[in-house]
């Protein structure tokens, strides 16, 4: 018997979410810089530059008090998570003395049943049968540790809970609380690439990320090693690296013609600083900047995803409620001026919303050794 039975939902619940691009491009003319994240994000959630200005404290902030939380849990740590509401952040332990320990960073505590460790190896464990089971698992989506609720989610198509039964007693899961959501869309790539700004690899279109030493960092769908790419001023380069599916990773060696810099295009005459790439909590706010659908904003609801998409499984993104589309792939994610990752795929649009994941951007830049460009 597992510790926590399954939970059908005919939806999975999600947080509102947003999304932001970076363009390691030179700025046109007509893009006058702005290098206040407030300003940026208040035109993505609907509010003033004050309550954006607050909110990005806090978060900061929450940052800061959740680093020093793991490290005062140790293995009790079993994730933290923000609330915009109420500014505060909320960490979760396994035992009451790492609760106390804890409360000294100002957070909020609770003690729940399974740690962060166990979460993530029941989605390792998932991530590996899921190679042998084929066509069995065909109506699972994607899995994920919801943070707020200390639970493994694995998502599914309407009336496909059985396939997440076999993946589950396939894959020995039986000590981490457990929900199966069904009525998931199917997720999918957005594989006619844009970004930030737009680049073109081997005739089809894909979004900027962020500027590297050398280049940029985008999605590894958009482009394998070796194909050339244009800028929207004829630059050329080439993907000097990608990873897909298994990762959702890759970047591009630029020549001459490019001038990175430390940008992302907020696509309303403005351009957002970058400074460099601390990881935001769940719960915290995010933008998305794209060639497509252009800026949009929300909130991060959960972290180690793992995606279904056709082309392959892809492990370790991260999910979001805000809606992106073709050509986005491959674009910039910010939290304030903190950058986190590159537009992978999703499910919806940006009429009637989504869901959409990024692939985060720290792994990319320990993969191939890649430095930053900030500001």
């Amino acid at each position: 018997m597992r510790k926590s039975p399954y939970i059908p939902l005919l939806g999975a619940s999600v947080l509102a979410l947003g999304m932001i691009a970076a363009s390691p491009t030179a700025a046109s003319a007509d893009e006058a810089t702005d290098s206040s994240p407030a300003r940026a994000l208040a035109s993505g959630l609907d509010m003033s530059t004050a309550q954006a200005a607050e909110l990005l404290d806090a978060e900061a902030q929450a940052r800061t008090a959740e680093q020093e939380a793991r490290e005062l849990a140790g293995a009790s740590f079993a994730g933290a998570v923000f609330d915009a509401d109420t500014r505060k952040l909320t960490v979760s332990v396994t035992d009451a003395a790492a609760a106390e320990a804890v409360q000294a960073t100002g957070a909020e505590t609770r003690v729940v049943e399974a740690s962060a460790d166990e979460l993530d190896a029941a989605v390792a464990d998932l991530n590996a049968e899921e190679r042998g089971l084929g066509s069995e698992i065909d109506g699972v989506t994607g899995w994920y540790v919801d943070q707020a609720a200390n639970e493994l989610v694995v998502t599914v198509l309407d009336g496909e809970t059985e396939a997440a039964e076999t993946l589950l007693d396939e894959a020995g899961v039986d000590s981490v609380p457990v929900r199966v959501d069904q009525g998931a869309e199917q997720p999918e790539t957005f594989g006619d690439i844009v970004g930030g700004n737009a680049y073109y690899p081997g005739g089809s279109r894909c979004s900027i990320g962020f500027s590297v030493q050398g280049g940029f960092a985008t999605a590894g769908h958009c482009g394998s090693q070796g194909t050339r790419v244009t800028g929207g001023a004829g630059e050329s380069g080439t993907v000097a690296g990608s990873i897909f599916p298994g990762r959702d990773m890759g970047w591009v060696r630029v020549n001459s013609g490019w001038n990175p810099s430390p940008y992302v295009n907020n696509y309303s005459g403005g351009r957002v600083l970058v400074t460099g790439s601390q990881e935001a909590s769940v719960g915290a706010s995010v933008c998305r900047s794209g060639s497509t659908t252009g800026w949009r904003c929300g909130t991060i609801q959960a972290k180690n995803q793992t995606v279904r998409y056709p082309e392959g499984t892809v492990n370790g993104l991260t999910r979001t409620t805000a809606c992106a589309e073709p050509g986005d792939s491959g674009g910039s994610w910010l939290s304030g001026n903190q950058a986190q990752g590159v537009t992978s795929g999703g499910s919806g649009n940006c009429s009637s919303g989504g869901t959409t994941f990024f692939q985060p951007l720290n792994p990319i830049l320990s993969q191939w050794g890649l430095t930053l460009t900030t500001g």
